[in-house]
This record gives structure tokens, sequence and C-alpha cells, in this order.
């Protein structure tokens, strides 16, 4: 199962280097790592690699998180992504405000190793149904 799992890939989006770090050591046993250090790159990376998850932060300079997945969710390249949120803003209202602009899950700062390999453990098991569904030619169910 490890694996089958190398061959995903994960992009990191964070303009805090312990946090890219803390990540990176987390996932990369596991998974492909790709990193951005804010929403500008985040976009141009997804565009590039077409990663199969992406972490994004909400605090960030130039791009924030909630542009940078609007601008992600309305691109017809981008837009199946499942976008994660990591962000140290955990207000009832953030945490709405993320998931209302597309946001697969929200995982708040401080967090912990287990919890966020179980959030990303989930989005894959989401995505691998999400194309075994389109394998099937099943076109006209709308899933994401």
């Amino acid at each position: 199962m490890m694996e089958e799992n190398r061959e995903n890939s994960i992009l990191i989006v964070d303009d805090e280097k312990n946090n890219i770090l803390a990540l990176t050591n987390m996932l990369s046993a596991d998974y492909n790592i790709l990193i951005a250090k804010n929403g500008k790159d985040a976009i141009e990376t997804a565009n590039e690699q077409l990663p199969d998850i992406i972490l994004l932060d909400i605090i960030m300079p130039e791009m924030d998180g909630y542009e940078a997945i609007t601008a992600l969710k309305d691109s017809e390249k981008t837009n199946k992504i499942p976008v994660i949120f990591i962000t140290g803003l955990s207000d009832e209202k953030d945490v709405e405000k993320g998931l209302d602009l597309g946001a697969s899950d929200y995982i708040t700062k401080p967090f912990t190793p287990v919890v966020v390999k179980l959030h990303i453990k989930n989005q894959f098991q989401i995505l691998k149904y999400a194309r075994a569904i389109e394998r099937t030619g099943l076109k006209d169910i709308e899933i994401f």
C-alpha cells in the first residue's frame, strides 16, 4: 500500500518555513511533495504539476489562501483538485468561509501528524472513488 501512495502528490502551500518542513517530514515517506510559498506560486505549480491534493494556508503575503482557492476552483484545469486548508484561523466563520469557497477539508494549527495524515488519507480515499466512478463512464453524476 505504501508504494501505491508514493505515486500520489501533495502540494504544500505555506509561507512559514517551519510549517513546510514539518509537513514535508511528516508526509514525504508516503507522498511526492511539491512546495509553494504563496498563493500565486501555488496556482502556477498546480497548473504545471496537477497535484492530487493541495494543503493550503490562508494567511500568506501577495495572495492569501482564500484568493488562491477561488482561482483554483475557477480554473477548469485545477477545479477538481481537493484543497485542504491548514491554517491558524480556527474561528467558526473562517472554517465556514473556507468550506464555502470549495475546500474539501479544514485543519487548524497547531496540527498533529496523526490528524493531518488521517485527513489526507480520507481525501485520497474519496479521490479513489471519484476516479473509479469517472472510469466507469458515469459522467452524468456530479461528484464535485
